[in-house]
């Protein structure tokens, strides 16, 4: 008689004693599909990719993207050392949003000109710098692109806090009474001379004053906070700047993180890349950084060194053998 037919205790203690082996097992199994899928699933949600060049045209990124494996990038939207801005062909921004479509790249990100200085004391540099980003806004709107990123500028022999007030009053001037569908991104700075955002509360104090300025919150460019000192080699500096971001902009407010090694030390004041787990933040920084769930629904972008064909594809490869062991 089956164990599964009698009702006695001994037989039913024989045969759980024999199935239980097989039941543990079947039993891990199931936990182990689940884990896997829901792996999966955390994995696809991710979006991972680069900054590419718009040589050839702005669609051409789409494809070097998705050749790269990416489904996110970021672009320059014109030569980021001219001030003269070109317009997009309407071909050309409907192809890229047909590419993007197609290859499931999402968000697209537009870095600003190098040139914008907000903060500038010279009346023509600051016209200048506030004419084009009205402008990147623009094209950002004619590619579909949802967000711009924006260093504000950096200024000396002025006080910091009236140097924020000016930068957040020159944002307020580029949108003017435009709506703009893109939304703007602050960047944190490496703490350079000059600088005036290379902590967390002092860009907050920039998008508080622009609280009807089409900010959707900030980039944090990993270098950038180690120059500037965050120590994120170590779980102290990683926790000091997530809740930073938490208590001043709100941890729904970071749209994206530039992943980059430091070639200078932590402090240095330098914002200089490196190649992932080559610089002073290393792959055990970045294994503490990217295995933080707090960050995981946050696109990455890497604007590692381009010396090589390949350096692309190589720190690409690099962060995502990191994700897959998470």
């Amino acid at each position: 008689m089956s164990v599964f037919n009698c009702k006695c205790s001994i037989c039913e203690l024989r045969g759980l004693r024999n199935s239980l082996p097989l039941f543990l097992l079947f039993y891990t199994f199931l936990l182990y599909t689940e884990h896997s899928m829901k792996k999966s699933k955390d994995r696809k949600k991710l979006r991972l990719g680069v900054h590419i060049s718009i040589a050839g045209g702005v669609s051409k990124s789409i494809e070097r993207a998705a050749a790269l494996n990416c489904n996110t990038l970021q672009i320059f939207s014109h030569n980021p050392r001219q001030w003269q801005v070109s317009p997009v062909p309407a071909e050309e921004a409907e192809q890229f949003a047909e590419l993007r479509n197609k290859y499931d790249i999402s968000p697209a990100y537009i870095h600003t000109s190098y040139l914008i200085n907000l903060v500038s004391l010279t009346k023509t540099t600051l016209d200048r710098s506030i004419g084009l980003l009205a402008s990147e806004l623009e094209i950002a709107d004619m590619l579909g692109a949802e967000y711009v990123v924006l260093h504000t500028g950096s200024v000396q022999g002025v006080d910091e806090k009236r140097a924020r007030a000016r930068a957040a009053e020159s944002i307020l001037k580029a949108i003017g009474s435009d709506r703009f569908r893109a939304s703007l991104l602050l960047e944190n700075t490496a703490g350079e001379r000059g600088d005036i955002t290379s902590s967390i509360k002092t860009l907050a104090e920039i998008i508080d004053r622009c609280r009807n300025g089409n900010i959707a919150g900030v980039c944090i460019d990993t270098c950038h906070a180690f120059a500037a000192g965050y120590d994120l080699t170590l779980n102290e500096g990683i926790e000091k700047l997530i809740t930073e971001v938490k208590e001043n902009i709100g941890l729904d407010g970071l749209k994206l993180i530039h992943l980059n090694d430091s070639k200078k030390p932590l402090g240095s004041g330098v914002d200089r890349h490196e190649h992932i787990g080559q610089g002073y933040i290393g792959i055990k920084g970045f294994r503490k950084i990217l295995s933080d769930k707090r960050l995981s629904g946050v696109p990455l972008i890497l604007e590692t060194p381009k010396k090589a064909e390949d350096d692309d594809k190589r720190n690409l490869e690099k962060v995502s053998d990191m994700l897959s062991k998470l």
